[in-house]
């Protein structure tokens, strides 16, 4: 994770964003920042940074930019009598929960407007510090649709460390998803990404998915590795340093942003029959917008 961590204080216009994209169960996302300190190497949001003339790599994790008006705005656009109350997934180019969250709450103050406007929402995350919002959550969950779904792709700490490097262990996820779903909040996992050669074994995604079931997710939704640009000009280098034998397949596999499609249909057949053993349905949709085979979530800002 980048040190030297600074924050750019901004008012917004807006704060609900459409995705444009067809197929998705849903048209809405929210982000309460952009950047992200958690710092994963393979973030498919880097490139979103160069947008505000900052680099994807260092800056992404150490510039991060603060909507601070940003609940005020979405009360603003959820009392127009042309919205219609339809799901808004919160967090699709940053983590909501990131450190950032504790000093200026702009995912609390979202979540209270959302309340009282007793509007959908999904959110997906990789921070146990969403727990600081149990209550909120779960009196969300009882008059809503609410729902967590937990970014977990490893539970090997040695890829952790290397891969997730501002992230909380991800056994500390699992135990936040146990709290959520025990005050009654819908709760899930994404493997995602699944890294080739690294995180795709089926002891690996085993590890997982039997994990979610121990803690009470309600689904579990995999991704394979995307690498677009900004993501891949900083996610190589740390692949060449972390796994270096890795890389001829990388640069036949990524030529460009998406894994071969028979690769990407096998690994997903892979956690389909492991989905199945430990008892859990297929999703009618992912809580955040992806492209069919391809990897990673994509999402708007």
């Amino acid at each position: 994770m980048a040190s030297g961590v600074t924050f750019e204080e901004i008012e917004c216009k807006t704060i609900i964003n459409s995705t444009n994209t067809p197929g998705l169960g849903f048209r809405w996302s929210i982000n309460p920042y952009r950047g992200c300190q958690h710092a994963c190497v393979y973030c498919f949001a880097r490139g979103t940074h160069e947008y505000l003339g900052y680099d994807a790599g260092r800056d992404f994790e150490s510039r991060i930019v603060v909507k601070t008006n940003a609940a005020d705005v979405l009360r603003q656009q959820l009392r127009k009598p042309s919205w219609k109350h339809e799901l808004i997934v919160l967090g699709t180019a940053c983590d909501p929960y990131q450190q950032a969250e504790m000093k200026y709450e702009i995912t609390h103050k979202i979540l209270e407007v959302m309340l009282d406007f007793r509007q959908p929402v999904h959110m997906l995350t990789k921070s146990p510090s969403v727990l600081r919002d149990l209550d909120l959550w779960s009196r969300l969950a009882d008059v809503t649709d609410a729902q967590i779904a937990f970014s977990i792709p490893t539970l090997d700490e040695v890829v952790w460390k290397k891969m997730e490097p501002g992230t909380a262990k991800p056994i500390k996820r699992f135990e936040a998803l146990r709290e959520l779903t025990d005050a009654g909040v819908a709760c899930g996992i994404m493997i995602a990404p699944i890294i080739p050669g690294v995180t795709d074994d089926e002891p690996h995604l085993e590890a997982v998915i039997s994990a979610a079931r121990e803690h009470g997710a309600n689904f579990i939704a995999p991704n394979v590795l995307n690498l677009k640009p900004g993501s891949k000009e900083w996610f190589m280098p740390a692949l060449r340093e972390a796994y270096p034998h890795l890389m001829p397949r990388y640069e036949k596999y990524y030529r460009g942003a998406y894994a071969p499609k028979d690769y990407t249909q096998q690994v997903l057949a892979k956690v389909s029959e492991l989905r199945e053993k430990y008892g859990f349905r297929e999703r009618t949709h992912a809580p955040a917008p992806q492209r069919e085979h391809s990897g990673q979530l994509q999402m708007a800002i």
